[in-house]
């Protein structure tokens, strides 16, 4: 069932650096809900975890996945198909809190463990256990780890795998993450982490994102790449909402902007779901926020009218690939989407002397 790609003559060592999500996976990881502030209630709780497992079981279709739980918790919900290994969490957002897996000079994997603070020490969230995770994982998977000392998460950056990436003001140059870093020397420890060369830097993210158990700008809900040199951008056409603004002025940039290659960026707008509040709380529900697997893009449905453009707009994007739609509401209600609780390991080429 996993669909490992192809390309490339027999043996070749692929560039050193991040691939882009659809280069072929080994695996996805992801970390199972427990109690904390994020899941405040039973009620919450038992409803991330169905949400969770609901997104794991899909992926579980296509190719493997480990799912990362606190000791003891419940993982009935679970696909039996879904590893599970017990390790101490303090939340479930395993993009954010996970590693970032790139190749390395010569052949082989690392994985970038970034420093970790909890989305900028934000009052209501914990990381003792989380802030060890990339480390953790890597040594499950096998693969040494490398610490950078930038604070970010895996999902406040984008990968062309061609050399160039998306970054956001707010989450890198925030002073609760990294006080005194310049610009410069962001760019600089991201290519030197990421195998980049080229950085496309938008000012800010959804509204939303900036409410209690928000990011503060992630560039995941906002424009994703989709191929090199082409990237959907989440386009808010309601001129009274306050992200049509935004998402304006995050499209002008990127129009505006060359990739590492020097070519001007195509721009593929992605509607917005017609659903702008729950429960008289502003929501940034977003299909930009999907999961590229082997086979397979697991993209956020929200039981809205554009639910079906988005799925058209993604297969044209991903030919080849079917596209599963998985309720994504539970999971924006907590802070995320089907991205932010999704890591890709990408697949291990042979070395040339084998």
């Amino acid at each position: 069932m996993t669909d490992t790609g192809g390309g490339g003559p027999e043996h070749a060592v692929p560039p050193a650096g991040m691939p882009a999500e659809w280069a072929p996976h080994a695996r996805t990881w992801m970390a199972f809900p427990t109690a904390n502030a994020t899941f405040a209630t039973g009620p919450e709780l038992a409803a991330a975890r169905t949400a969770w497992a609901r997104v794991a079981n899909t992926v579980a279709r296509y190719e493997p996945v480990t799912v990362l739980a606190r000791p003891g918790d419940p993982v009935g919900a679970l696909d039996r198909r879904v590893e599970v290994v017990e390790t101490p969490l303090d939340d479930a957002w395993l993009r954010d809190t996970g590693p970032t897996f790139v190749r390395a000079p010569g052949g082989g994997l690392l994985a970038v463990d970034w420093a970790f603070n909890g989305w900028g020490g934000q009052e209501w969230a914990a990381w003792g256990n989380d802030r060890l995770l990339a480390e953790r994982v890597a040594g499950l998977a096998g693969i040494p780890a490398a610490a950078s000392r930038l604070t970010q998460e895996g999902g406040g950056f984008h990968v062309d795998g061609a050399g160039t990436v998306l970054l956001t003001e707010t989450v890198q140059l925030d002073p609760a993450r990294n006080p005194g870093w310049s610009r410069a020397e962001v760019e600089a420890e991201v290519h030197a982490r990421l195998g980049t060369r080229k950085a496309i830097w938008l000012p800010r993210g959804l509204t939303a994102d900036y409410g209690e158990f928000g990011t503060r700008g992630h560039v995941d809900i906002v424009a994703a790449f989709t191929a090199p040199g082409r990237v959907v951008v989440h386009t808010q056409p309601d001129p009274g909402h306050p992200d049509h603004e935004v998402s304006r002025e995050v499209t002008e940039i990127l129009r505006e902007a060359t990739d590492a290659r020097g070519a001007r960026l195509e721009v593929v707008e992605l509607l917005a779901p017609t659903v702008a509040e729950v429960d008289g709380e502003l929501v940034d529900y977003s299909y930009v926020n999907h999961y590229v697997a082997n086979g397979v893009v697991v993209l956020c449905a929200f039981d809205d009218p554009r639910d079906a453009q988005a799925v058209a707009v993604l297969k044209r994007a991903h030919p080849g690939r079917e596209v599963v739609q998985v309720d994504a509401r539970d999971i924006f209600r907590f802070g995320g989407g089907v991205h932010c609780i999704t890591q890709q390991q990408p697949l291990q080429e042979a070395p040339p002397w084998n």
